[in-house]
């Protein structure tokens, strides 16, 4: 190591190691002077910043001592994350205006109101958002954000003061607080001493699942659209009674890089709905404050090369959709106390003075260009309910008139997002026409060209094709009553007891969740292979394939029991469940036909740990504990030789490398299946599947005739990242033909159904004529990019969901993600199905 090199680690031990005025002095010196009544973050945490990593309860506590002796702050809670951590903000301003901040709040949101016009622009304090640490392994800018919080409360510099007086600003010190306390666990407990900052340290090297996600492994800097997560529905409700003009998104980069701040790389989309003044006017307006203030501290940086805005789902890209201008930030990360990188070590207090500088360049750039930023957030939402629009639709109507509690949960959806939906009739509507217009196209609207192919995350994003909800465009919008909330909007008629049998849709989402209930009660139950219809307590009733019976003479328990297990379930899960006093029926199966088939009680397994992606086992693990109810083992790869597979019937696994499942494990799986069990594979686990010859199964190959020449075409070496990236399928939505005979079909009444791609795994079709599940169609394409070669010579001839036969048991391979991000209620049944139903799939056999 290079001399300077060992210099540089002895000094910054040395600053870690001292309590002095000198490491405040690193991040606050030109902020002087500060209230002394104040508590510096260094006095509260009895540490200088940087010189370990803060867990969340010490940066609530902080906030929660600014406020308290601060007539600058005050502090309020929007939510708990699914570890019951507190999620906060801080409000900063004077003194009067605070006293006065509802007056201040009506002012501010006039100009979100298209049908007033205020012009007192420059007279209302500007609305900022400081939001920090939305994963939690880049831990830089929450510690940044104690800093910004202790400047604006307690400095008296003039320059601090004229913040203040011109802006309200509101501190979201980490949106991730259960990532968080992973990472800062983690990284502190492997701090050494002195430092090491050698990259192959344990404490660089964080262990599966890592800090990043929260507590279901969900990157919530995807889910600002899509709102699963306890985190972003708080963030989205706070942000709806608000609407601040500037909103900053703070991260951190790989450790070889310097820092980013906008403008980013282009739009992907040909004809963006985010207005250009936005992405152009407004980035170049802030960006010199960005570079001036860390020239003055000479850190290196870069714009417009890296990132993009495409996705409307980040917390850099969603508050552009309301008339705000949002701001991605991007720090070379420590990742740790110190690190070795090529141009010397990088050190933690390092990474939280650019984040620190940058939170206070944005709030001087934001009170500089406050009557600017006014009237750019008024224009937005009057161009939102004036003029005529891209697709020439008035309004979008919609609904499903089987699976009501889907209905809902979009519905749900859309009102999260303060979009106006109307009833009419049976069906729902939305104009098009309202303050909320840019993300009514972002829901419905579709696209198949774009302006650049390579984009930093999906290129799709239409929510009703998540929902699978068939949806039409009008030319005229024809509303009536406003629908304010989802209550109410799922009315089952209440199940009467019956001594004979009960029997529930299986087209209904919450379905699986209240069969589940009835199992883990103890009751017997079945499913319908074939239709029939019987007469019911309601009348005359047709059952599509899946429907369950509940037959009551079958039960070890009561009559009464069994009524009040039946009668809990529907409570629960608002299902229609229906009461028969005969097992004739009308047409179709009698209830004792032999294709009625007892279904076992799912015991399912999910493997989990290194090579596994913690994305897709958390979309599992978050569809089962929050929606079925439904628990699953999650089993840690490294312990797979140990664990006994006969205490489980169902096996999942998602994309990931399974490098440590050697030819013995790969043996025991399939002897497993082998007995009658069943193995789910999602995507890459699918390949992984076929590549390792457990089922007999080919991936798709290109057609002979379409492979080009050998010889290579030249192409200029500064074009490879691009046309590289051209074939990478970032995620698109295409369309299957799905076989709603087969039991993994059941529940859906259409044979058109929307999938979700992100992957390079295309299936061949299973030469068994009835394994092939869903293939993708002639004219697959609904959303989002793909490349003409994956189109055309992979997707297309390609299978979405097939069933293999092994031994006794199947195989169910998923080309695509069922459970993507949470938010695919479409695709969750088909999943569902696999848990409830593959065990009593049967793959006929065929002649060869």
């Amino acid at each position: 190591m290079k001399l300077i090199n060992l210099l540089k680690i002895n000094f910054l031990v040395c600053v870690f190691s001292v309590f002095s005025a000198t490491a405040q002095d690193y991040f606050l010196k030109d902020k002087a002077p500060f209230n002394s009544e104040i508590p510096s973050p260094e006095e509260f945490l009895g540490y200088p910043i940087g010189q370990q990593h803060t867990r969340h309860d010490q940066i609530v506590a902080y906030f929660i001592k600014l406020a308290q002796t601060s007539d600058r702050a005050t502090i309020t809670s929007y939510g708990k994350t699914h570890e019951n951590r507190k999620l906060v903000i801080l409000t900063i301003s004077t003194p009067e205006n605070l006293n006065k901040l509802s007056v201040l709040k009506q002012q501010h949101l006039a100009f979100t109101n298209p049908f007033e016009t205020p012009t007192n622009y420059d007279a209302v304090p500007i609305f900022v958002q400081l939001g920090y640490n939305v994963h939690g392994n880049e831990p830089s800018s929450s510690e940044a954000a104690m800093l910004t919080a202790y400047t604006l409360v307690a400095s008296t510099s003039a320059e601090v003061k004229n913040y203040i007086e011109n802006a309200v600003i509101f501190i979201d010190p980490t949106i991730n607080p259960d990532g968080r306390d992973r990472h800062t666990q983690w990284a502190n407990q492997f701090r050494g001493t002195p430092l090491v900052s050698d990259n192959y340290d344990a404490e660089h090297n964080e262990m599966w699942p890592r800090g990043r996600t929260n507590h279901y492994w969900f990157d919530l800097n995807r889910d600002w659209l899509l709102g699963i997560n306890p985190e972003s529905r708080g963030k989205l409700q706070w942000y709806h009674e608000w609407y601040p003009n500037v909103v900053t998104d703070f991260h951190e980069m790989g450790t070889n890089s310097t820092y980013f701040f906008e403008p980013m790389k282009p739009i992907g989309s040909q004809d963006p709905i985010m207005p250009k003044e936005n992405y152009e006017d407004l980035n170049n307006l802030f960006a010199p404050y960005f570079s001036k203030a860390l020239d003055n501290i000479g850190s290196f940086y870069f714009t417009k090369e890296a990132f993009d805005g495409t996705y409307p789902g980040y917390g850099s890209s969603y508050p552009d959709l309301q008339g705000a201008l949002a701001l991605l930030f991007e720090q070379a990360s420590s990742r740790g106390h110190l690190q070795d990188t090529d141009y010397g070590t990088i050190s933690f207090p390092f990474t939280i003075r650019n984040q620190y500088i940058s939170s206070i360049a944005t709030v001087k750039a934001a009170v500089d260009n406050k009557s600017k930023l006014r009237k750019y957030q008024q224009d937005f939402f009057k161009s939102a309910v004036s003029g005529t629009f891209k697709k020439g639709n008035e309004a979008y109507e919609f609904g499903d008139a089987y699976d009501h509690n889907r209905n809902k949960a979009f519905i749900d959806k859309l009102l999260l997002h303060h979009i106006k939906v109307y009833k009419k009739g049976s069906r729902f509507v939305v104009p098009v026409k309202q303050p909320q217009q840019r993300m009514v196209q972002t829901i419905f609207e579709t696209y198949n060209k774009y302006r650049d192919s390579v984009f930093y995350d999906a290129s799709a994003w239409s929510i009703a094709n998540f929902y699978n909800m068939k949806y039409k465009g009008l030319k005229s919008a024809d509303i009536s009553e406003e629908i304010l909330s989802t209550d109410g909007l799922v009315n089952v008629s209440k199940v009467s007891k019956s001594d004979y049998a009960y029997i529930m849709d299986w087209d209904d989402y919450n379905a699986p969740a209240a069969l589940y209930f009835m199992q883990s009660k103890g009751l017997k139950v079945a499913s319908a292979f074939k239709p029939f219809s019987s007469i019911t307590s309601e009348g005359n009733k047709s059952f599509n394939y899946g429907s369950v019976m509940v037959p009551v003479s079958k039960q070890k328990k009561t009559n009464d029991e069994v009524y009040a297990i039946i009668k809990e379930a529907q409570d629960t899960y608002d299902v229609p469940i229906y009461s028969v006093d005969s097992g004739f029926s009308v047409s179709g199966i009698d209830l004792g036909s032999r294709n009625f088939q007892k279904l076992d009680k799912p015991k399912a397994l999910l493997l989990v740990g290194k090579g596994v992606s913690s994305y897709e086992a958390g979309e599992v693990w978050h569809l089962l504990d929050t929606r079925v109810h439904m628990p699953i083992t999650k089993l840690q790869i490294s312990d797979f030789g140990n664990v006994p597979l006969k205490k489980y019937n169902v096996l999942v696994m998602v994309s990931g490398r399974y490098n440590t499942l050697d030819s013995l494990r790969q043996k025991k799986i399939k002897d497993w299946v082998s007995q009658g069990n069943t193995l789910v594979t999602i995507a890459r686990a699918s390949k992984w599947a076929i590549d390792k010859k457990i089922v007999k199964e080919k991936l798709t190959k290109k057609p002979k005739d379409t492979i080009k020449s050998k010889e290579i075409k030249r192409l200029p070496y500064v074009d490879a990242g691009e046309h590289i990236g051209r074939e990478r399928l970032g995620g698109a939505i295409f369309e299957v033909d799905l076989d709603i005979t087969h039991p993994l079909g059941f529940g859906y009444r259409d044979t058109s159904l929307p999938v979700y791609k992100n992957n390079e795994v295309f299936i061949a079709p299973s030469k068994n004529p009835y394994s092939t599940i869903a293939k993708y169609t002639e004219n697959a394409h609904i959303d989002g990019y793909i490349s003409a070669d994956n189109y055309e010579n992979y997707l297309k001839p390609s299978a979405s969901l097939i069933v293999s036969k092994l031994g006794s048991g199947r195989v169910i391979l998923f080309a695509d993600n069922p459970n993507f991000r949470g938010s695919w209620y479409g695709t969750n049944r088909l999943f569902l199905n696999a848990l409830f139903l593959g065990n009593h799939i049967s793959v006929p056999k065929v002649r060869e």
